[in-house]
């Protein structure tokens, strides 16, 4: 074995040992296996997020966009699933992806790699969580809208329910004693929504059932792409979406502690592709087969409501159905906050932020990350703003936070598949040959969505239907040049733990 990546590893690890030993104040270990795959599971919760967007999906090209993108999306989502757990298990560190690029890459690039790795991961962190609050505010909006159908709903209601509930849930967040008995029984809460809901769209449905070729087969495009594979692939962004955030587990390590982190976080990722993906694709099938006037579901502003009163044809009983939707949601949003709470905590204890000496604090009493969590919230209140002016670009943001995650991941996987082959000190996950393939696939479907995403998601593009997500990643990159001259390349830690 190579004994450069061989003592390298083991002084990372003494070194990451010792930062968790000796770290005064520290994380609480709270977590265990169950309430670190909560976490994973209830932000991922792919159910609920493929069900946001089935309106949009069945006009882009019908059911079958999401029937068969749910499997496209979760091949190549266990593929990055893999890749996370090598890197993980071998690199067992809160920072992730930007900590595995500053030990893998050249030594000559190592700081603006892992500097850019570790800003594109956060914007990523932030933008998904700005959807999920978005998706409930949606959701709430329009369970008042079902029983006051004169109401209409304007971009500052919008507004102030995204904001309402971005500060709401932001306190679940401040109490690390109860966060992993918020987030274990939000896994209950969503399990048993799924199972709830399904069963009682299908049972009312009972001999209304929609034809199956509807399903599996009908291919019905109202987006004005002429070419059919172009706007299926335009249409996959709902089952990618609803696998974006896989990385949550791999940011609890101080909350679990490295050793056991090494083994259980890999399989909590992978976990959470696998259950996502039946859940899905089982929730998916059922509720297209209760769909019953395709054309009202595509023009609803909430399509899984109008398809939960289609089934039960009763006001309260679609409530209900939608109300243990809405608490699945409300568990993925304080995931979330969770989630990006740490990512701007490490950051910040590498200096990549400003305002890190403030930011990397931990709070005496609750061992909390206070400081970092509430700076990402404050963010996530900045991009709701961009509602009041235009949905268009503040969907591009949410369209954003897919890419941006996809290329954190690529780059430590590119720079794995340099070393892997090289003696590599590897953690107890490693997949061999298999984890090469799913290296070249990760990198390979970053870029696939890369590009597809960024295309218009109807023709004719107007102004107000235009595709901004490119705008947004140049934004994100002009942000990351400025922050790197500015305070990263003076002030950035690149050899924190050699």
């Amino acid at each position: 074995m190579d004994t450069k990546y061989e003592n390298k590893a083991e002084s990372l690890e003494h070194s990451v040992d010792s930062k968790e030993s000796q770290a005064e104040p520290s994380l609480e270990k709270n977590f265990g296996w169950w309430s670190l795959f909560a976490v994973s599971f209830s932000l991922t919760c792919s159910w609920v997020g493929v069900s946001a967007s089935f309106g949009t999906s069945i006009g882009s090209g019908g059911a079958i966009i999401i029937i068969y993108g749910l499997i496209i999306a979760g091949f190549f989502s266990l593929c990055v699933a893999v890749t996370l757990g090598e890197l993980i298990s071998a690199y067992t560190n809160p920072a992730g992806q930007y900590y595995w690029t500053l030990q893998l890459a050249p030594e000559r690039y190592r700081k603006i790699l892992a500097f850019i790795t570790a800003l594109f991961s956060y914007f990523g962190c932030v933008f998904t969580c700005a959807s999920v609050s978005s998706s409930l505010a949606n959701s709430i909006l329009s369970l008042y809208v079902l029983n006051n159908p004169s109401f209409e709903i304007k971009r500052w209601h919008s507004f102030v329910t995204f904001e309402a509930i971005n500060l709401a849930l932001s306190v679940f967040n401040i109490w690390g004693r109860y966060l992993p008995h918020i987030v274990t029984s939000g896994l209950w809460i969503s399990l048993i929504g799924f199972v709830v809901t399904m069963i009682t769209c299908l049972a009312c449905s009972s001999g209304r059932y929609n034809l199956g070729n509807f399903v599996f087969s009908d291919y019905t495009n109202i987006t004005g792409w002429n070419n059919k594979a172009l706007s299926f692939i335009i249409g996959l962004i709902s089952p990618i979406w609803c696998f974006a955030g896989l990385d949550s587990a791999v940011h609890m390590v101080d909350d679990l502690g490295v050793k056991a982190g090494k083994v259980l976080i890999p399989r909590a990722v992978i976990c959470t592709v696998a259950l996502g993906f039946l859940t899905a694709f089982a929730y998916s099938v059922a509720i297209f087969f209760c769909a019953t006037d395709v054309s009202e579901v595509v023009e609803s502003t909430l399509p899984l409501l109008t398809i939960f009163y289609q089934s039960t044809k009763n006001k309260s009983a679609a409530i209900f159905l939608e109300v243990l939707t809405i608490l699945t949601g409300i568990v993925c949003n304080i995931s979330a906050h969770a989630w990006q709470a740490r990512v701007c905590w490490t950051l910040a204890g590498s200096e990549a932020l400003p305002g890190s000496k403030y930011l990397k604090q931990i709070h005496p009493r609750t061992k909390l990350p206070v400081n970092a969590h509430f700076f990402s919230t404050f963010l996530v209140a900045i991009i709701g703003c961009i509602y009041v002016g235009s949905t268009t670009a503040f969907n591009a943001i949410i369209t954003a936070c897919i890419c941006l995650l996809l290329i954190s991941y690529s780059i430590p996987a590119i720079l794995l598949l340099r070393v892997r082959n090289k003696g590599f000190a590897h953690g107890p996950f490693w997949c061999g040959k298999l984890g090469y393939i799913t290296n070249i696939l990760t990198i390979l479907w970053t870029i696939f969505c890369l590009v597809f995403l960024s295309f218009p998601y109807v023709r004719p593009v107007t102004n107000t239907n235009m595709n901004y997500v490119s705008a947004v990643y140049g934004g994100v990159i002009l942000a990351v040049i400025i922050c790197w001259f500015l305070y990263g390349k003076a002030k950035f830690i690149a050899n924190k733990t050699e």
